[in-house]
């Protein structure tokens, strides 16, 4: 299957750039090229997009806002955005997982990187970005509100849905860990925590991996670790 990518970023330059290096994939293509957000949820829509690799800072309706329309919108709910971000230390990141964002990446990523994010995204998984760290992601989300006494009850209550060991498979993808390596530490088979994390989603309302994250530390079940 090829994956459908839209582009959404302000400068033309760039633009042309990830086309390049989108098109020369064989398993990908790029249908659309959008230069704000307006324009990104509408070719989301019209052009079948499964990627957008979405830009923050874009004039009129920007990526965050852009991508808060995307994740509302039921008709769309198969597309998967991921925020390119300018800098990888950047206070938007919270904001893009908030947003429904799959994930983030810093446009000084490498070629390899970038396409390894639309093909992870595309797949449902969510890619909180390739050089972040554990204890940046909790960085973001204390900076976000996300503290010990801070955290949202209504969300903590949720978590009561949740199996003991589908309790542990979130802790376990709050640090950042992917199946294989979950499946390792809990001595299961990949395909078993892959299930729990289903369930987990299904369980929590989360679109995704980056949501269950989010979840995980708005509810307290992870103290945000700040180094």
């Amino acid at each position: 299957m090829t994956i459908r990518v839209l582009l959404a970023d302000d400068q033309a330059l760039l633009r042309s750039a990830f086309r390049v290096l989108v098109d020369s994939e064989p398993d990908m293509e790029v249908v659309g090229e959008a230069s704000d957000g307006a324009e990104a949820v509408r070719l989301a829509r019209e052009q079948r997009a499964d990627v957008v690799l979405m830009d923050i800072r874009m004039p009129g309706t920007d990526g965050l806002a852009a991508t808060r329309l995307i994740s509302a919108d039921s008709s769309l709910a198969h597309v998967r955005v991921v925020i390119l971000t300018t800098f990888e230390v950047d206070d938007y990141v919270v904001q893009s997982l908030r947003a429904g964002a799959s994930g983030f990446l810093g446009k000084g990523s490498e070629p390899e990187e970038l396409l390894s994010a639309i093909r992870v995204a595309a797949g449902g998984e969510a890619l909180l970005s390739p050089t972040a760290t554990k204890g940046l992601i909790a960085r973001f989300l204390a900076q976000g509100g996300a503290v010990d006494d801070d955290h949202d009850p209504a969300r903590s209550a949720r978590l009561d849905a949740l199996t003991v060991r589908e309790r542990e498979v979130l802790v376990q993808v709050a640090g950042g860990h992917s199946n294989d390596e979950i499946a390792e530490r809990l001595e299961v088979s990949p395909l078993t925590v892959k299930t729990h994390v289903n369930r987990a989603m299904a369980k929590l309302g989360a679109r995704d991996r980056a949501q269950l994250v989010v979840i995980a530390y708005e509810s307290g079940l992870v103290r945000p670790r700040v180094e």
